[in-house]
């Protein structure tokens, strides 16, 4: 007689994850929440106001940053990335985010390690007031290995049709404003861990002198949710357009919110670039190229503004805790990104 248990799930395991996770859960649960835990599916009633509401819905992952949080045993933060990534995906189109999904997969249900995870979500979900809504933890052997887990979110927000943004109001003459990252966020995992982990790297509790910190603090920061600083400046109607600047770099991204004949103008040395860039950049000896499409350089969104919003947006940024740096300009010529270093060139910029 062969049991699930004997084939490695074990429902029991799960059912304990689950338990430490549900008043955590429970706590993010907004007004708009219209079912409990355990149901087939979440319920969620839409917010009234808007005069045609539209529904924005993003997915994504936390890439290899999670054999970070595996290799070092913390796994707390993770589940903020993931929905800290998703919620700026969203916020690029105007849209506010309403609930949260959840996927994680491992080879072997260890409790803690799931209560963490998803304490995470949970967490970051608070943080910005959106529902966690419902997920889905899968046991899987034989497919992950025992310690192995993924994590998947998926997030719906909502936007009036009318304040949609796609890109088409940009124009000539408009400013990038850039807002710092907290490091890496959740790109560029897969040459950062070969850099510094890997060839012949650092172990993770290894402290790098320019970094001030461990390998695995840093590369275990927290990606930045943008939400509660950029949100006023939106209902304002001060931003023509948003760019998350993550898988891609600057130099893919900007590029999703422009018309086909502008393009952008990137100062280099305008804002400061954290040092984790220039230890990557040296000891792996990454390209310039490779550095501009890999990593976020420091800087995690970039808002399209009018000139004569710029000061307003500067000093709203500014109230909510957030330095917005004016970083180039929208001009004329094919889509695209263009860096103008200074004199003194790259990598000195990166100062």
């Amino acid at each position: 007689m062969a049991t699930y248990k004997d084939a490695g799930v074990d429902i029991d395991a799960q059912d304990r994850a689950l338990e430490q996770v549900k008043k955590m859960v429970r706590k993010t649960y907004t007004a708009g929440v219209l079912s409990d835990q355990g149901a087939f599916g979440g319920l969620f009633g839409l917010p009234t106001g808007y005069k045609e509401p539209v529904l924005v819905a993003s997915a994504d992952g936390v890439g290899t940053k999670l054999k970070v949080a595996i290799a070092t045993g913390r796994n707390g933060t993770v589940g903020q990335d993931l929905v800290n990534h998703c919620i700026n995906d969203i916020l690029v189109q105007g849209a506010r985010p309403l609930f949260f999904l959840d996927y994680l997969a491992t080879g072997r249900i260890e409790p803690d390690v799931v209560a963490d995870v998803i304490g995470g979500v949970a967490v970051a979900c608070s943080e910005a007031g959106v529902a966690l809504l419902g997920g889905e933890t899968a046991e899987m052997p034989g497919f992950y290995g025992d310690g192995d887990y993924d994590l998947a979110g998926f997030i719906v927000g909502v936007v009036d049709r009318k304040a949609i943004l796609d890109g088409s109001s940009v124009r000539k003459g408009d400013v990038l404003v850039g807002l710092p990252s907290t490091g890496l966020h959740t790109n560029g995992y897969s040459l950062a861990r070969k850099v510094l982990l890997d060839d012949p790297g650092f172990g993770p509790d290894d402290v790098i002198p320019e970094l001030g910190c461990s390998v695995g603090e840093e590369l275990l920061k927290i990606h930045r949710c943008y939400f509660k600083e950029v949100w006023p400046l939106l209902e304002k109607g001060l931003i023509q357009a948003m760019a998350h600047i993550t898988g891609g770099g600057l130099t893919d991204n900007l590029p999703r919110v422009m018309p086909e004949n502008l393009r952008a103008v990137i100062k280099v040395g305008s804002w400061e670039i954290p040092p984790v860039f220039k230890v990557l950049a040296e000891r792996g000896e990454v390209p310039e190229d490779d550095l501009w499409r890999t990593f976020n350089m420091g800087v995690g969104m970039v808002l399209i503004v009018r000139p004569k919003h710029l000061k307003k947006v500067l000093e709203g940024l500014k109230e909510a805790g957030c330095r917005g740096c004016p970083m180039g300009n929208i001009v004329k010529g094919e889509r695209g990104v263009e860096y103008d270093h200074p004199p003194e060139g790259f990598p000195s910029g990166l100062r």
